[in-house]
């Protein structure tokens, strides 16, 4: 009968015999930034003595039992718990969160107490205290306590870390089981009406935003992967459009990265009207982006600035305040209106599967399969059975805003002109939620032309110092003028 190995248990290394005739054991010791393991290994004569060089070499690199033990600080448990089972595993912006949780509440609020006399009261008591007075950053803004979302993260990272230690050996039961959360509560999903589309498109062709909120409009991407679209992406003779990338800002940076999961790895096909406004539009675009950074067409726009478009475009519009992701809302709620199945949608916005686009549209599901049995029992059953009527909401029957360009039953609306800089004044771009660009690009003396930048928090801040800049530019540029004037006499 041949021997079965025995499966060695998770962070115990590996033990294996070489063709050489030779043992060698083998841990892992971190991972890359391509999240690929890292590992030292030994060599023996015998498994004994290899066994014995493995044991040492984890005292070295792996797990420590003089710092792995059950009355460890649960600080220190939650950091190794991260660092050697978790961080490896996560996107750069999940990771930024855990990062967030743990080492700024976490480990400094209950970081102390032992492992193994952490008690479900002394979370309960944490995420109390975190729930009102837990905010770190614009507790003026945001107010002092945390929201129910970050609790419940906080909740989950404690949870996880705590049945490792479970099933390590290191305590008997995890006392974050059963402690009593804020409710789960979804965010409220908004829709554009029909009419309310109208002018808001109106309104973004006079912002210079037109092609990107159509498109968005006409495939419900999401935002970051809208702003990563290369003209190589779209063939216009199929009228493919292939999404396989995302933008998203860590620390003011933009990154650019494959999608989160397969599912968001699509293509989709665009109608031919939107292929021709695409065509023209590329005509004014010289970049591969598609719709590329307006002060770096090697780059593609920043997502906190093209948010912050929105809530203009919408308010001058006269439109409700919606967020980005609720035009994706808009677009699948249209669908589903007009008859696109929920596998089909479910493709084309890059979800997992068919039942999260349930989940997330079941009220407007659930009013089609009234609908149909309507259709149903008319033909069948040869009734006179009315159609079901959705209820309407205050927002869907409310009258426009005094301040609205228009009525909402125009079809034309006409929209607000933009503000044009006069020549001489420099330029204006918000980089993120707190930074603010100015920059003058003025023609030297010699001929060529230079860029210079200021920096501010606040648009009106940014104003000033671009204005001082600006008037201590051109005497610069007049003296040097000057004195290559006196020099040429």
């Amino acid at each position: 009968m041949i021997p079965i190995a025995k499966k060695r248990k998770n962070g115990e290394g590996t033990l294996r015999l070489r063709k050489d005739g030779r043992w060698e054991g083998r841990i892992v010791v971190g991972y890359n930034e391509k999240s690929l393991p890292i590992t030292k290994c030994v060599t023996a004569k015998t498994k004994t003595e290899c066994s014995t060089k493995l044991e040492a070499l984890k005292e070295q690199y792996g797990r420590s039992s003089d710092r792995i033990k059950a009355d460890m600080p649960f600080g220190d448990w939650i950091d190794f718990w991260y660092q050697t089972y978790c961080r490896h595993t996560l996107r750069i912006t999940t990771r930024t969160d855990y990062d967030n949780r743990i080492y700024n509440h976490i480990i400094p609020e209950i970081g102390k107490i032992p492992l193994n006399r952490l008690s479900q009261s002394d979370l309960q008591q944490f995420y109390a205290k975190e729930k009102t007075d837990g905010r770190k950053l614009h507790a003026k803004t945001y107010g002092k306590g945390l929201s129910d979302r970050t609790i419940r993260g906080i909740h989950a990272n404690c949870r996880t870390a705590l049945q490792r230690a479970v099933q390590e050996g290191l305590i008997r039961t995890n006392p974050a089981v059963g402690c009593k959360l804020p409710p789960k509560k979804a965010r409220e999903m908004q829709v554009l009406t029909q009419n309310e589309i109208l002018r808001f498109l109106h309104q973004a062709k006079e912002e210079g935003y037109y092609e990107l909120f159509l498109l968005e409009l006409g495939t419900g991407m999401r935002r970051g992967e809208i702003l990563a679209l290369k003209w190589s992406d779209l063939n216009f003779k199929t009228g493919e459009l292939h999404i396989e990338r995302q933008v998203y800002i860590i620390r003011a940076e933009i990154i650019i990265s494959a999608p989160k999961t397969k599912a968001s790895i699509r293509t989709v096909i665009l109608p031919p009207s939107l292929l021709k406004t695409l065509a023209v539009y590329k005509e004014t675009v010289d970049s591969e982006w598609m719709f590329p950074s307006p002060t770096d067409n090697g780059r593609p726009r920043n997502p906190s600035s093209v948010r912050k478009r929105l809530q203009l475009i919408l308010a001058r519009a006269g439109c409700k305040k919606v967020r980005f992701h609720d035009l994706r809302h808009t677009f699948a709620t249209m669908a589903l209106e007009h008859g696109m199945d929920v596998k089909t949608l479910s493709a084309t916005i890059g979800h997992v599967s068919s039942a999260t686009t349930f989940d997330i549209y079941s009220h407007i599901t659930d009013t089609m399969q009234r609908q149909t049995a309507v259709h149903i029992d008319r033909k069948i059953g040869k009734t006179d059975a009315q159609m079901p009527v959705e209820e309407q909401t205050p927002e869907a029957t409310a009258k426009p805003p005094v301040n609205a360009p228009c009525a909402p039953t125009e079809p034309h609306p006409e929209p607000i002109p933009r503000k044009i800089r006069k020549s001489g004044t420099g330029c204006l771009y918000q980089i993120n939620d707190n930074i603010w660009e100015g920059s003058f690009f003025p023609r030297l003396p010699g001929g060529k032309r230079k860029k210079f930048n200021v920096y501010a928090e606040t648009r009106d801040q940014c104003e000033i110092k671009l204005a001082e800049m600006i008037a201590q530019k051109k005497a610069e540029i007049a003296q040097e003028k000057a004195k290559l004037k006196e020099g040429a006499n």
